[in-house]
């Protein structure tokens, strides 16, 4: 125990959202926690979608799974998946976008589930399936991620414990300096951590700021925010976002899609640091169908709690289009 010395950050106590320690595992990482999913499933052969992230499916290769793919249409369903009974099915919440409801109709057609919640924090975990949710993309800590489903904390004492502090400047930087310049590389260092790291126990640090977070303050933020973004720039947009939108939702983006390929640019000089996701399937899909169209145009509008109606009008005016 130690007692005296100079006082460190204080954050609130007893508020973390997912805190059942009988079917939780807190890790460091949501790839991490998707090869954690598929242990507990038993499964060493997977099946995920060609729209998600290449860490994911480079970090279970990593892992000696054997990973299958599948497609998906304009309206986000699973084509071209066929599971055998002894293979685990990543269904990704999109966007954060996907009804709980919608959740349990995709998952309900197949056995060894994993609910790819890490763009959809606050979505309810679904029975008989294993939940992943990732911490950073709804929080600001440097890491952490959560499986959620039966016997989701299995294996832990095989897992080393991961520190972040080291890495975790970042976080400060922003506050003083902003995004960029030192901030930015500072950042990178800890994204580069994360990237060479195996599955690891969440850090302290990570967890003891989730425990002190305002919940309830963020999903009220971002449900405003994504309906105000989506009166704002329905009328341009390419998809619906709000075909599975409800009440179980809290989304991470908008996605907006406009066939513009200067768009992103003309935001990122105006500030608006976000970037086309998972360009890297331009050059891995067909041209002509939906992922590929998908990673060229949709850019995922910023709708999180620091931010509201005044910086919304802000990236509308920088998009620029005739609105009705």
């Amino acid at each position: 125990m130690e007692i005296g010395s100079f006082l460190e950050l204080q954050f609130s106590k007893g508020r973390e959202y997912y805190n059942d320690s009988h079917n939780i595992a807190r890790l460091n990482s949501g790839r991490a926690a998707i090869w954690h999913a598929s242990r507990v499933l038993g499964c060493d052969t997977i099946w995920v979608p060609y729209y998600q992230c290449d860490t994911v499916r480079d970090f279970l290769l990593r892992h000696n799974m054997s990973v299958k793919y599948y497609h998906i249409d304009e309206k986000f369903n699973p084509l071209d998946l066929e599971p055998l009974e002894n293979e685990a099915v990543v269904i990704v919440n999109y966007y954060g976008i996907m009804s709980n409801n919608r959740l349990l109709e995709l998952s309900g057609h197949y056995s060894n589930v994993i609910i790819d919640n890490s763009q959809s924090f606050f979505s309810k975990p679904i029975d008989g399936c294993m939940s992943v949710y990732s911490a950073r993309k709804f929080v600001g800590v440097s890491d952490g991620a959560y499986v959620i489903g039966e016997g989701a904390n299995k294996y832990l004492d095989e897992y080393p414990q991961c520190y972040s502090s080291d890495t975790a400047v970042f976080l400060l930087q922003r506050i003083e300096y902003g995004c960029e310049g030192k901030t930015y590389k500072a950042r990178m260092i800890n994204e580069n951590r994360i990237d060479s790291e195996d599955t690891m126990l969440m850090s302290k640090l990570t967890q003891v700021i989730l425990d002190g977070t305002d919940y309830h303050y963020i999903i009220k933020k971002r449900r405003e925010n994504f309906e105000l973004a989506h009166k704002l720039f329905s009328s341009i947009n390419r998809i619906d976002p709000t075909i599975y939108y409800d009440e179980s939702c809290v989304p991470m983006v908008y996605p907006l899609v406009v066939e513009d390929d200067s768009l992103i640019d003309r935001l990122i000089e105006n500030k608006h640091f976000q970037g086309h996701w998972w360009s890297y399937l331009l050059d891995e899909v067909n041209k002509e169908g939906f992922e590929y169209w998908l990673s060229r145009y949709v850019i995922p509008i910023t709708i999180d709690q620091r931010y509201g109606y005044e910086q919304l009008r802000f990236i509308r005016d920088i998009v620029g289009y005739n609105f009705k």
